[in-house]
């Protein structure tokens, strides 16, 4: 036997050992991800878009008697915050619509968009005057806990 005879076989060999472990090293990559992607739900909590649940998961995060006056605050005004939350959604949906109609109508989507911003000012005027009556009420304990809103955030405020 010659070496022009063994050089090709034993590279077959090589070649073969190499394969196998590629094909490990992927499997046990996608077994990773898959342990990954089971894990990851459970230990974040999904985002909500109504306000109701996130000022509820807000005020769990504060010191009891602070949670409680926003809950308190938040029940009192819960009319006029649906209502503007309900109006700000519906303005989103009409930029939507605008947006699907054919033919396009640039002037109708920026007349969208502006009572988009108009209904989300005032969205944003009922939450946050809630915020204000409540944060004047509050221990400083409870506004830090709100400043640092959400928890797991690492501002450069909290570390000076």
């Amino acid at each position: 036997m010659s070496v022009a005879h063994f050089t090709p076989s034993m590279m077959a060999r090589g070649s073969s050992r190499w394969l196998l472990l590629g094909s490990l090293a992927l499997n046990l990559f996608f077994i990773g991800i898959a342990i990954a992607m089971a894990i990851r739900p459970a230990a974040s909590p999904s985002w909500d878009r109504n306000v109701f649940v996130r000022v509820e998961r807000l005020a769990a995060s504060l010191p009891p008697a602070d949670g409680d006056l926003v809950r308190g605050q938040i029940r009192a005004n819960h009319a006029p915050i649906e209502d503007t939350q309900t109006k700000y959604r519906a303005a989103q949906d009409a930029i939507r619509a605008t947006l699907r109609n054919e033919p396009f109508d640039v002037a109708a989507l920026q007349a969208a968009m502006a009572q988009t911003r108009a209904a989300r000012q005032n969205f944003d005027q009922a939450i946050q005057g809630v915020f204000a009556t409540s944060a004047a009420q509050m221990s400083p304990a409870g506004r830090r806990a709100l400043a640092d809103w959400p928890p797991r955030r690492n501002s450069a405020s909290s570390s000076q």
